[in-house]
């Protein structure tokens, strides 16, 4: 390894390691725009020069352009190096419009940073400034290219990182203009990230304009909860309400980046409609009030029938403590539950998944980067889990071979494979699909859960038991429902779901339900048989921070914290447990106290709307039992109470990795069911934006769902006459729903496929994610 001098102190690096970065281990900040570590260098911007003082090449060199060489003596601060990097400064200043007053970058702008360090203050050159027309680029990102330097990191990462091509750089010299050909919505769902990479204020946070400067904020550490992959964030909260999401760096998870609906999918936590209040039978109440005559009236339910006449339901989307809770809350009473899977189907497939990964097979994000060769079975990483789009991006750039086995129309950034067949054909086709593994000797096999069943689950893992045991690294990456399904898996001691406890209230068992944190009327297949069972219950209650039409039903409504009122731990995908801390201490934000006003001039001890209690308080004061007092005390009840959980006192920063530890999978009904003749069949999918609950409350991810459609193969469309564009409708037992037409060439026949949208209210009868359409009930209802 090369050794180097660097400002007079020595240091040892791999070979092929850059000036800059060899400088970056010796605490040594070299002053840099274009180049970002997950980028590489492009020497575009010219100011991290330094002065090789000895070495093959001497003089001032741009250190992001050179490999550290043994023997080499660099200076950072040699006057001839300093020169040149004010100069360059002061012609980057030449066009800037000067309105850091008015730019959201203000504050944490790398450009005022160094113009600063470099003592630049007066324009010499009097002539006028270049400018440019701003483009419209959607509810997102807010463009002003007057304020931009020419760095490249914009279009570096939108089109080679990311791989999406309607955003790039037109214009020579002095007019290069990077922007899309026409102005229109970004179509990348990683646009969001031109705000953390651009170092000037090109790219800003439309949302949250204006909302605040870095230095008015809480800022935390937090981790996203709106897919199963657990990204980190950074969490920016002001007067009480969370205003700017950022991606935070991860070596074990997502790396820089995150995905749109990870970085505005946080406006439910400040909804003005969001539950703030108990309600008993419609009337407003204390929260205490409400809590108590829930305990109270559960307590009198189990005495008059026995504790099997109530029934408690969770989901993945609650933090660990949350689901602990619940757990010791059934175990307690003897209720029945929790159940934290709402279908069969899809439960079992994400129950046999976390039973199926262990320490050896487990393969993280960051660690899928470098495999040479990956299988996807039934997964759709852009609308499940997009970010883990970005990792398949990665590898495929190192030279990956990407297959996918899949029926729906995959749009994926990079080139691919797809292998289209039916979901009742995707078990076969992954059996003869195995040996295109056969050369690699990375491979890793990515098996989604949503249009699967257990027994393709377990097929995947025995496919990465049989490489790993011919002697190759072979990984299992699965994607989950939801952040916390894992953790539900772990937890989970009732073979049972949502719709078997359904079925128990409609046959008169159950009497009484606790949903905690649960939206069923989002989640549950079956609408109807849910509002049957609804009408036979003596009590609901409803324990949520979302204002659910379930919150809105229930004899008593509970109100709960968000993740950054609460914090709490969430196990993603990998089975890796990470700790999140609060981002502010909850209440009401002061836009509601001061109903866009000033806030009320009073003064009180206590913080408006801050006796609301997190979900698992609530647990155990259900259970007639006081709850650990503090975060720590809990996380140690966890340990104590829950084997599987006793690796929490490992946790760090990188967080600790859980697994079942041999657990049998829940027995549910876990067979997709047969398709029957003249039918087609339907995929109830995930959507990047508009298929998840808490993000749905965001108005800007709102914008980019687009009109509910339904994808069909074209020989399909052809056969029915329909073209691209049409409106059908789709007649299912409770009503038809209506769709714009979208064909495709490269998905597979005999399937149609909608992405769930949130203006599509409707969960057609013993559906999952898949349902049996009669073809006589497709019928066009307007040409495009």
């Amino acid at each position: 390894m090369p050794k180097l001098i660097i400002d007079n102190l020595e240091i040892e690096v791999p070979e092929g390691t850059r000036v800059i970065e060899a400088a970056e281990k010796l605490g040594i900040y070299i002053p840099r725009f274009c180049f970002h570590h997950a980028l590489g260098a492009v020497g575009a911007c010219r100011v991290c020069a330094v002065k090789v003082l000895e070495g093959a090449v001497e003089g001032v060199q741009m250190s992001c352009m050179i490999d550290a060489q043994d023997g080499m003596k660099v200076s950072t601060t040699d006057p001839e190096a300093a020169d040149f990097r004010r100069s360059v400064i002061e012609w980057l200043m030449l066009n800037h419009p000067h309105d850091c007053p008015v730019c959201d970058e203000g504050g944490h702008c790398l450009l005022q940073d160094l113009t600063v360090a470099g003592g630049h203050s007066i324009r010499r050159y009097e002539g006028g400034k270049r400018t440019y027309t701003d483009q419209y680029l959607g509810p997102l990102v807010q463009h002003e290219m007057n304020r931009c330097i020419q760095c490249y990191r914009c279009v570096r990462f939108y089109r080679e990182y990311s791989g999406y091509n309607d955003l790039g750089v037109t214009g020579i010299a002095g007019r290069v203009y990077f922007g899309r050909l026409r102005e229109g919505v970004l179509e990348s769902p990683f646009a969001g990230n031109l705000i953390d990479i651009c170092p000037t204020g090109v790219f800003t946070d439309k949302p949250s304009r204006y909302t605040g400067r870095r230095w008015d904020f809480e800022r935390t550490p937090g981790v996203c909860i709106h897919c199963s992959l657990g990204c980190r964030t950074t969490v920016s909260a002001r007067y009480r309400q969370v205003g700017r999401m950022e991606g935070r760096f991860s070596q074990r998870v997502n790396g820089d980046f995150i995905c749109d609906r990870g970085r505005y999918g946080f406006y439910y936590a400040d909804r003005p409609g969001r539950p703030r209040s108990g309600r008993i039978s419609g009337q407003t109440v204390s929260v205490d009030q409400a809590v108590y005559e829930a305990r109270d009236r559960l307590q009198r339910i189990t005495e008059e029938h026995g504790p099997q006449a109530v029934g408690v339901i969770g989901s993945g989307r609650s933090s660990l403590q949350t689901q602990s809770a619940m757990v010791h809350l059934c175990r307690t009473t003897g209720w029945q539950g929790p159940v934290f899977r709402n279908t069969r189907i899809t439960g079992a497939a994400a129950d046999t998944a976390a039973c199926a990964l262990n320490p050896e097979n487990a393969v993280s994000m960051r660690e899928l980067e470098t495999a040479d060769a990956i299988l996807a079975v039934g997964a759709d990483p852009v609308n499940e889990a997009p970010v883990l789009a970005l990792a398949m991006r990665q590898a495929q750039r190192a030279g990956a071979q990407i297959t996918a086995i899949d029926p729906r129309p995959l749009e994926w950034p990079f080139d691919f494979e797809h292998l289209a067949c039916r979901a009742e054909e995707i078990g076969e086709a992954l059996a003869s699909a195995a040996e295109r593994l056969s050369d690699s000797r990375r491979p890793v096999v990515i098996c989604g859960t949503e249009i699967t069943d257990a027994g393709i689950v377990l097929q995947a893992a025995d496919l990465v038991a049989g490489l790993r045991g011919s002697g190759k690294t072979a990984g299992l990456f699965c994607t989950l429902p939801q952040a916390n399904s894992f953790g539900a898996a772990l937890l989970d001691e009732c073979n049972a779901c949502a719709a078997d406890l359904a079925a128990r209230v409609e046959a008169g068992q159950i009497r009484a339900l606790a949903v905690i944190e649960s939206d069923l009327w989002h989640d549950f297949p079956d609408r109807p048989q849910l509002e049957k069972a609804l009408e036979k219950l003596d009590l609901l209650v409803s324990v949520d921070f979302l204002d659910t039409p379930l919150f809105e039903k229930a004899d008593i409504g509970i109100p709960s914290l968000t993740v950054f009122e609460a914090g709490g731990i969430y196990v993603n995908q990998e089975g890796r447990a990470q700790q999140v801390r609060p981002a502010h201490t909850g209440g009401l934000p002061i836009t509601v106290t001061g109903a866009g006003d000033h806030p009320p001039r009073t003064f009180a001890p206590n913080v408006p709307g801050r006796d609301m209690p997190a979900a698992w308080v609530t647990a155990f004061c259900l259970a007639g039992q006081a709850p650990p007092e503090t975060d720590a005390q809990m996380t140690a009840w966890m340990r104590y109470n829950f084997a599987v959980l006793s690796d929490l006192a490992r946790m760090d920063a990188d967080g600790v990795r859980l697994f079942a530890g041999g657990k049998t999978p829940i027995a549910h009904e876990a067979t997709m069911p047969e398709k029957p003749e003249q039918c087609l069949e339907l995929l109830l999918a995930a959507a990047v934006f508009g298929g998840e609950p808490m993000s749905d409350y965001s108005q800007c991810l709102r914008e980019l769902a687009g009109l509910p459609a339904v994808w069909m193969d074209r020989a399909d469309a052809d056969r029915h006459g329909i073209a691209a564009g049409d409106r059908v409708g789709l007649g299912f037992e409770n009503g038809e729903v209506s769709f714009v037409v979208r064909i495709s060439d490269h998905m597979a026949p005999g399937v149609l496929v909608v992405y769930r949208h949130p203006d599509i209210d409707w969960q057609p009868r013993a559906g999952d994610t898949r349902y049996n359409i009669r073809e006589d009930r497709i019928r066009r209802i307007e040409k495009a």
